[in-house]
C-alpha cells in the first residue's frame, strides 16, 4: 500500500497483497484500531499462551504506565523507577546505534527502518523524531506495553508510523524494501534464528543492513543455558509460570553467530557500546565469585550484498 510506504505480502502464501487482500489464499489483513494484523489465526493460536503469560509478567514488572510522560521519556528516563537499569542499557545502545550505525550508513534524508520487537514503540518514535521512516512490528498490541501504546506519540509527530502485528518468521512485506531492519531486543525470541534472519535479509534492500541490538550473548553455550534455567525458575517462583510455552532460543553465543555467518553467507560487524565501568567489570567480578559469565550486549550488523 502506497500510503504505508511499503508493499505488502501475504504471511500465509507469500503472494503479493492487493490492498489488504490476498486473492491467492483469501487472507485479509485487518486494520484493528490502527494496527494491521498480519498474524493468521493458526499462528495467533500458536502464540496465545505465550502472549498471555508474557503480558502478565510484563505488567507485574511495571512495563506500562498511565502517565503519557512515561512513554515520551523513554529510553532515557524511566519515571516509574521500576526498570531503570534496563532502560539505561537501552538508552546507551540506542544512542550508539544512531551515531555509529545508522547515521554513517543510511540515506541523508533518512531511511525506511523496520523496528522488529517494537513493544510500546519507543524506538520507532525516536527514529521518527530523528528523521527516519520507521515501521513498528510486534506480537503485542495492548495499550500499555504493546503497539497500542504508540497512541501516546501521535500528538508529537506529523504522522504516526505504521504498526503491524506479525511474527519474525513470516514478515508481511515484499522483498527488498527497508534500508535497515532492527531486531530491537527481540532476536532472542525467535524459535529459529536462520528463519528470522532469512526473512529480515529478504525484506532489506540490497546494500541495506540487518541489526541485532540488545540480545544477550555469551562466550559459552553452558552460560546461556544456565541463564535460561535461572530466569525460568525465578519466573515460576514470582509469577507462577516459567514462560516457556514457545521454544525461543533466548540468547546468542559466539558459536551461534559464526554458524549464522556460514549458513547465511553474511559477515557480522560487531559494535561494543560503552555501558560504564561497573558494567565492564562484570566478567571479572563473576569470575572472582565463581559465578557464570554475565551476558554481553553488543550490536551485530550484517549488510546485504549490493547488486
Amino acid at each position: 500500500m502506497e500510503h504505508l510506504g511499503v508493499r505488502l505480502q501475504c504471511p500465509c502464501c507469500q503472494a503479493d497483497l492487493i490492498g489488504f487482500d490476498c486473492f491467492s489464499c483469501q487472507f485479509h489483513l485487518q486494520n484493528i484500531s490502527g494496527i494491521l494484523n498480519a498474524l493468521p489465526p493458526e499462528r495467533a493460536d500458536h502464540y496465545a499462551r505465550f502472549i498471555e503469560e508474557y503480558e502478565g509478567i510484563r505488567a507485574a514488572e511495571g512495563r506500562g504506565n498511565e502517565n503519557e510522560s512515561f512513554y515520551l521519556s523513554l529510553p532515557y528516563v524511566d519515571i516509574s523507577g521500576r526498570n531503570r537499569k534496563q532502560w539505561r542499557i537501552r538508552a546507551r545502545s540506542y544512542d550508539y546505534l544512531i551515531e555509529h550505525v545508522l547515521k554513517p550508513n543510511l540515506p541523508a534524508e533518512g531511511g525506511q527502518i523496520l523496528d522488529i520487537g517494537a513493544g510500546n514503540c519507543w524506538m520507532s518514535f525516536r527514529l521518527a523524531l530523528a528523521g527516519y521512516h520507521p515501521i513498528a512490528l510486534d506480537l503485542l498490541t495492548n495499550d500499555s506495553d504493546g503497539l497500542g501504546a504508540a497512541e501516546h506519540y501521535r500528538g508529537y509527530l506529523s504522522k504516526l508510523f505504521p504498526r503491524f502485528r506479525a511474527e519474525l518468521a513470516h514478515l508481511p512485506f515484499q522483498n527488498e524494501q527497508f534500508d535497515a531492519i532492527i531486531f530491537n531486543a527481540s532476536f532472542h525470541y525467535a524459535e529459529n534464528y536462520e528463519t528470522a534472519l532469512y526473512e529480515a535479509l529478504r525484506c532489506v534492500k540490497a546494500g541495506g543492513m540487518v541489526v541485532i541490538s540488545d540480545t544477550p550473548c555469551y562466550a559459552r553455550e553452558e552460560s546461556g543455558k544456565q541463564m535460561v534455567a535461572e530466569r525460568q525458575a525465578d519466573f515460576l517462583h514470582r509469577y507462577g509460570t516459567a514462560s516457556d510455552s514457545i521454544k525461543s532460543l533466548e540468547y546468542l553465543t559466539d558459536e551461534r553467530l559464526r554458524t549464522l555467518e556460514e549458513r547465511m553467507s553474511i559477515r557480522w560487524i560487531t559494535y561494543s557500546p560503552w555501558y560504564g565501568f561497573k558494567w565492564s567489570m562484570r566478567p571479572l567480578v563473576a569470575k572472582l565469585r565463581h559465578r557464570r559469565e554475565p551476558s554481553r550486549f553488543r550490536i551485530y550488523v550484517a549488510q546485504k550484498e549490493p547488486r
